[in-house]
């Protein structure tokens, strides 16, 4: 289950704050990186979750395991109060005294804390869910819980209808001609709680539309109740102990709020006003859509109810915390649950727009064969749309007693991908109580011995690698979000759980694996909305122009959309036009994201291609177009590789020789430095070629030693380095000036 991430993200929110005061990015040079990498402060050590779990505390026995736990490396704590045995009482004075003897003795050793929101999990409700059942939210805000939409239909005989409105906060009611879509909006007939109305021609069904208090979590839609939620929690913390906030305390963490609550189809009260507020015009003949097909305004009508959906969620219960913590001197962090679905629409609305407000966007690596390592790239990609530079990643929970070979492996994997926050889960107050093994502390014999050796490889990525770093590579993936939402709909057949509807030709996740982890091609996907407000065509490069998370991608790749916003294609057809190289897999955009789009679209497509009629190939271009496009069919896509060959693209890092290797870039004080890891179990033998002419160091997170390549070459502009990587082993190529 979910809930096994929930730790390792408060976990997160210890160990990032460093990031957040004194020694910052904008007060560090390359002598202090050094410096630290030999030293290994305790502001880059790891904060795992530290699990209160299902038993009475002891000041005692808190301020024992506090120093044990900075003497297996870590640097700091999340607190989570978890179990329904746990005492004393969640947010009780006694509760909170002994919350603040353990900021206290934090403070002594040198050490930090990050706020963990809840009793239990999901954040929302203050100890429903594994904690004592009791939603103290729920108790305090009854009208303030997630929201339920309900659709209840009827198909009259007769040729008029007298019909109650069904209880519920009312939505919408909608009658719809089941032959030519037709629909016709209801509300104007409502008097004295019903609808009297006479029915044209037609094969008429007719739906009402209504909310209803569902779960006792916080309505995660509605900003209010979140800051219901914030005031109950978070300022609880601030009374007690605010005056250690920014210094021993300094971040926040929420975890696993999610959309499929409420039987997947989490709403809120106020979503049509301000629905109209946006766009102008009333959602409510829209609705059906949410359950049916209504002929070819389908397509629009899901990417304005879910895509609008997607943003209040966006605003509502992640951007009141991430608010609520700045104005504290504080960072937040948290993830969704369930991010691994290939579908996120009923799971987290848009899992890369979910985090556009949250400093360190976050993800668990949790057991229960959950592939979290195929979706790192989305959310650290998330990071960078919007600007960001942390990412955090829960680690470990729920997956049994791991070898310290996978232990490394799937550590070194998350940094090459763009984490810089890894949250251990988890060390465990009663270890005679472990619920999620692995208990990562001194105190279990499976891992005492390297513990320390391990705390101090994590410290050395951290030193490296979490700062405001710029991310650099060549090339964008489109994120295929207005596709899924078109293709989405409420009570799909693989419940709501596993996001309910399975999108055809859905290979987004699926191009990020090949492109990364098979061929060794860094990428970051681009959101729909960044691609448009954030992206300019500058000669044949595609410019992501963020203050700090900039950069000049040369290749864009569309994976297999059906859907695409027309402004979206035109900048797409602008950069092809100007020397830039595209290449679209599975299957290629023929709908717009309006109706009145759609002959554009297929339009904008025909002028990028040519068909042939006898081989059912793309490939070859207009005349007009001075860059490349390119096809890659859905059974093809291995052939990918060929596709980027074929763009004569010069990248800045190549794998030359008879290895790839997986690897991240930053740019960091006018520094390049480079992540290169080989998480398997056998050696490689690496040919690196890099434009530029460089002077290299190695810099070994294993053992903190620095050294110069043996072999390395300059030759007409171009670095050449040969590396031989020991088996589940990782370096630091840092440039040296």
């Amino acid at each position: 289950m979910r809930y096994f991430i929930k730790i390792n993200l408060a976990f997160f929110f210890l160990f990032i704050g460093f990031n957040v005061h004194a020694d910052s990015i904008s007060e560090r040079t390359w002598d202090h990186i050094a410096t630290q990498f030999k030293e290994l402060p305790l502001k880059f050590r790891p904060n795992p979750l530290w699990f209160w779990n299902d038993t009475k505390i002891e000041e005692e026995e808190l301020i024992k395991q506090i120093k044990s736990f900075k003497v297996s490396g870590y640097g700091g704590l999340s607190i989570l109060p978890f179990g329904p045995n746990f005492s004393p009482k969640y947010l009780t004075p006694e509760y909170l005294d002994y919350y603040k003897t353990c900021v206290k003795e934090a403070e002594k050793q040198g050490m930090t804390m990050w706020l963990y929101d809840e009793y239990g999990f999901p954040s929302g409700s203050g100890g429903l869910h594994n904690a004592d059942g009791i939603s103290r939210f729920g108790l305090q805000h009854p009208d303030h819980v997630i929201k339920r939409l309900d659709m209840i239909e009827h198909t009259p005989h007769d040729k008029t209808i007298d019909l109650e409105i069904p209880p519920g906060i009312f939505m919408a009611s909608v009658a719809m001609d089941t032959i030519n879509f037709r629909r016709i909006d209801l509300s104007p007939y409502i008097q004295d709680n019903r609808i009297q109305w006479k029915l044209p021609e037609g094969s008429w069904k007719i739906m009402f539309f209504v909310c209803k208090n569902d779960e006792a979590i916080v309505d995660y839609l509605d900003p209010e109740a979140a800051k219901l939620f914030v005031d109950m929690t978070h300022e609880r913390y601030a009374e007690s102990m605010g005056d250690y906030f920014g210094a021993t305390i300094r971040g926040t963490f929420f975890d696993e709020p999610t959309l499929y609550r409420a039987s997947g189809r989490s709403w809120t009260a106020l979503f049509n006003d301000k629905f109209e507020e946006k766009y102008g015009f009333s959602p409510s003949l829209y609705y059906p859509a949410l359950w049916y097909d209504i002929g070819d305004e389908t397509v629009e009508a899901r990417n304005y109810l879910f895509g609008f959906r997607a943003e209040l969620y966006a605003e509502g219960y992640t951007k009141v915390v991430g608010e609520w913590s700045r104005r504290h001197g504080l960072r937040a962090t948290g993830h969704q649950d369930n991010e691994e679905m290939i579908n996120p629409v009923g799971i987290s609305g848009d899992l890369m727009k979910s985090f556009k407000y949250l400093d360190i966007p976050g993800i668990d690596k949790i057991g229960g064969n959950r592939p979290a390592e195929h979706f790192y790239k989305i959310v650290s990609s998330a990071a960078y749309n919007w600007d960001h530079s942390m990412v955090m990643s829960e680690t470990y929970g729920a997956m049994g007693n791991l070898d310290w070979d996978d232990i490394y492996s799937i550590a070194m994997d998350q940094y090459a991908k763009g984490i810089n926050l890894l949250i251990p889960h988890a060390v465990w107050y009663d270890t005679s109580n472990v619920v999620f093994e692995p208990e990562l502390s001194s105190r279990n014999p499976l891992y005492a011995d390297r513990l320390l050796e391990f705390n101090n490889y994590l410290t050395r990525l951290n030193v490296l690698l979490q700062n405001e770093g710029r991310w650099v590579g060549d090339i964008a993936v489109l994120y295929p979000i207005e596709t899924m939402q078109g293709e989405h709909y409420m009570d799909g057949p693989l419940g709501y759980y596993q996001g309910g509807v399975k999108i055809p030709g859905m290979d987004y996740v699926d191009v990020g694996i090949h492109l990364f982890d098979s061929l060794g091609y860094d990428f970051m996907y681009l959101h729909p909305e960044v691609l448009d407000n954030q992206c300019t065509v500058q000669n044949e490069k595609l410019v992501l122009n963020n203050e700090t998370q900039f950069n000049r991608f040369s290749i864009l790749v569309v994976p297999g959309v059906k859907t695409i916003s027309l402004s979206n294609l035109q900048k797409i057809h602008a950069f092809i036009k100007n020397g830039g190289s595209v290449i679209f897999t599975s299957r290629l955009p023929e709908k717009g994201t309006k109706k009145e789009d759609d002959q554009a679209v297929k339009n904008m497509m025909a002028d990028i291609f040519r068909f042939n009629s006898q081989t059912k190939s793309y490939g070859s271009l207009s005349n007009s177009m001075q860059g490349k496009a390119f096809f890659v069919p859905k059974d093809k896509i291995k052939n990918i590789g060929d596709a980027l060959i074929d763009t004569d693209i010069d990248f800045q890092l190549q794998f030359t020789g008879s290895h790839q290797a997986k690897s991240i870039h930053k740019h960091v004080f006018n520094k390049n430095i480079w992540f290169i890891i080989n998480p398997e179990k056998k050696p490689i033998d690496l040919v690196i070629k890099i434009n530029g002419h460089f002077d290299f160091e190695l810099w070994d997170p294993h053992t903190g030693e620095t050294s110069r390549p043996g072999n390395i070459n300059h030759k007409q502009g171009i670095t050449f380095v040969q590396i031989a990587l020991e088996a589940n082993r990782s370096l630091f190529l840092v440039e040296k000036q």
